[in-house]
């Protein structure tokens, strides 16, 4: 069965949902760039011929001032981006205290276990398990299901009055998430034009995810960054102060390939 497209219409927000049932036939890729680029143009370089990319969603993080990434990525088995190595980030004294835990933060893994696929939400330091071996993973973070990790991960210091994302701020949201029977599924909540506030909070995209099956769930780059394709069809999910869709570039996205 190829991917599902869902959108789901509130008052406030546009959510827009692929889900992955068939996951032998259409794995979750990772993809990630050099240079920061669109979504859309990322899609048209990872595979041929045009139109090749059933689905595809942003992912990790980065920082839009050097282009490096803050989030890691392993490629067909490969580190291919290291936030250990983004001076920028190590370096700065505002989040020392919080290092240990940003480069901890949670990833969406994709492993082959004895040639079957398998997928999993974790934390960067957790083991691939016995017989498995890790082929593609794109760290973001907190995770939102089955329960919030966002003061495990730095993102969240209620003393401090630090939160990183604006958790309770309604905003342009992507997550990815994995239902009881092993699916995937992508999910980017766009705002309403005309609408303020609009878009999601972190809690109110879990209980969405939630209420579709979702047990595990990976909050990934959101505001200007939150972009999803289905079918050819690219969908923004922030407004501008004139109401005008952002087209953000971003470092790495999760793709699923049309299979003939």
């Amino acid at each position: 069965m190829p991917p599902v497209y869902e959108t789901i219409r509130l008052p406030a927000a546009t959510v827009h949902v692929v889900t992955i049932p068939d996951l032998v036939r259409y794995p979750v890729r990772v993809a990630v760039v050099d240079e920061l680029a669109r979504v859309d143009a990322i899609a048209a370089q990872v595979c041929e011929p045009a139109g090749c990319v059933a689905a595809a969603i942003n992912a990790g993080f980065f920082d839009p001032n050097n282009g490096l990434t803050t989030s890691y990525v392993v490629q067909a088995g490969a580190l291919v981006a290291d936030p250990s190595q983004n001076e920028r980030l190590v370096g700065n004294p505002d989040l020392a205290s919080y290092m240990d835990r940003i480069l901890n933060r949670s990833e969406f893994r994709r492993y082959d276990c004895d040639g079957a696929p398998s997928y999993d939400i974790t934390f960067h330091s957790d083991p691939v398990p016995a017989g498995c071996a890790l082929v593609d993973a794109v760290g973001a973070g907190p995770q939102l299901l089955p329960q919030d990790t966002s003061v495990e991960e730095g993102f969240v210091d209620s003393a401090a009055g630090r939160d990183a994302l604006g958790s309770r701020s309604a905003n342009a949201r992507s997550a990815v998430g994995i239902k009881a029977d092993g699916s995937v599924v992508m999910v980017m909540v766009a705002q309403v034009p005309g609408v303020s506030p609009s878009g999601m909070t972190m809690a109110e995209m879990a209980e969405v995810m939630g209420d579709r099956g979702v047990v595990k769930a990976l909050n990934l780059d959101g505001g200007s960054s939150s972009t999803l394709i289905y079918q050819g069809t690219t969908h923004y999910g922030r407004l501008n102060s004139a109401g005008e869709l952002v087209q953000r570039p971003v470092k790495s996205i999760l793709w699923v390939e049309n299979t003939p």
